[in-house]
């Protein structure tokens, strides 16, 4: 792998540690600026709302960019909006640099994508976005956990400092390492970019993403008060589980990456027909400890042994339905992940409120599961005979 890919990786650490960090600090921010835990809650749902609805407008917007410049660009935006973040004086200016932090998420993870796929020989070009998704995963393995620690420790305005950083580390990088000469697609008009709406097997695809992705967010949003609840593990040990969860989702989406190399339609059938009776079984493991955390590590891989496969499916249907506008059909796949992630935890907050209970949740989520392997058997027969080989990339 080149080593501009580091760079990437580096970038999509900094990015992802400062989408999910927020999650284990909303205690402290609450208390630090006087508001109720609701509504430091919408702090997650703001910064969701940013990259779903951002990245795939200021994509559009910056198609004409060069790509390094574009890069650099996100990346200075992104550590401006993590220092207003550590800065912030009120709780509405801390939401406006997250929402800024968000629209630098979204465009980087959609243009890095097609990046990191032309950088590595067209074989390898699953496993270089995976590679690039690593990031990602790896900050849920440690970026998460310490920043948390951090901000327990010294306030969550330093976890904010200290995420800065990591992207200044990144963005110099990226200034250092990649190529200056990236090939960029002619700049798509208006009314190309709007037709990638209009695609049939794109907005397929889109639904398969929110579906299997968003899936397993049902169960893992509550999954501490399931370990706890149901399982029976103490909070300490609930800690150490969530790293172990992190391993397994980060070797997760580099086989993933593998597997989805030269046919993404046909490995996603396997992988969502495998997460949807895995999540089915773990509805029944739950309250066995020793089960549970077998079933878990297995959930853990296989949730985010889809992206690799998503993205680059996105990008080769994009490519053959919409040439003009892959970039754009490339950030709408982005938020679609986001969306997923919403609606997820949306569906799992209705289930712990109803009589189903919090047992219910990875049944539910095994459904949604099921409805994108229904999608993705349908997408791989509209493929025809070019789902035997990969499409060019």
């Amino acid at each position: 792998m080149p080593p501009a890919l580091i760079a990437l990786t580096i970038a999509a650490y900094a990015i992802g540690t400062t989408e999910f960090v927020i999650v284990g600090l909303l205690p402290t921010v609450a208390s630090d600026l006087g508001i109720t835990l609701p509504l430091a809650g919408l702090i997650v749902s703001v910064y969701a709302l940013g990259v779903t609805f951002g990245a795939p407008v200021l994509t559009a917007l910056t198609g004409r960019m060069p790509r390094k410049a574009l890069l650099l660009g996100l990346m200075a935006l992104f550590i401006a909006g993590n220092l207003l973040a550590a800065l912030a004086p009120s709780y509405p200016v801390l939401l406006a640099g997250r929402v800024l932090s968000a629209f630098a998420h979204g465009v980087f993870f959609s243009v890095g994508a097609t990046i990191a796929a032309s950088l590595v020989a067209p074989d390898r070009r699953a496993s270089a976005i995976a590679l690039m998704f690593m990031g990602l995963t790896l900050a849920i393995v440690s970026g998460v956990p310490l920043g948390t620690l951090i901000g327990q420790q010294f306030g969550w305005r330093a976890t904010f400092w200290g995420v800065s950083a990591l992207g200044a580390v990144a963005l110099v990088g990226i200034a250092a390492l990649l190529p200056a000469s990236l090939e960029r697609p002619a700049p798509a008009r208006l009314r190309d970019q709007l037709r990638v709406l209009t695609s049939g097997r794109l907005l397929l695809v889109y639904a398969m993403t929110a579906l299997g992705y968003g899936g397993t967010f049902v169960t893992f949003t509550f999954l501490v008060p399931i370990l706890e609840g149901i399982s029976g593990f103490a909070s300490g040990t609930v800690s150490l589980i969530l790293v172990l969860y992190g391993l397994a989702i980060a070797a997760g989406n580099l086989a993933g990456g593998r597997i989805a190399n030269r046919n993404p339609a046909k490995a996603l059938i396997g992988l969502f027909a495998a997460q949807a009776l895995v999540l089915a079984v773990f509805s029944l493991t739950a309250a066995h400890p020793v089960a549970a955390l077998i079933t878990l590590a297995a959930m853990g891989f296989l949730s985010f042994a889809n992206v690799p496969g998503l993205q680059l499916y996105v990008v080769q249907l994009a490519q053959a339905e919409r040439p003009a506008s892959v970039d754009v059909a490339s950030a709408l796949n982005i938020a679609a992940f986001n969306l997923g992630i919403a609606v997820g935890a949306w569906v799992g907050g209705i289930v712990v409120d109803s009589p189903l209970g919090l047992g219910a949740t990875p049944l539910i989520g095994a459904v949604l599961v099921a409805a994108a392997f229904l999608a993705t058997l349908r997408s791989a027969t509209l493929d025809g005979p070019r789902a035997a080989a990969p499409l060019s990339a």
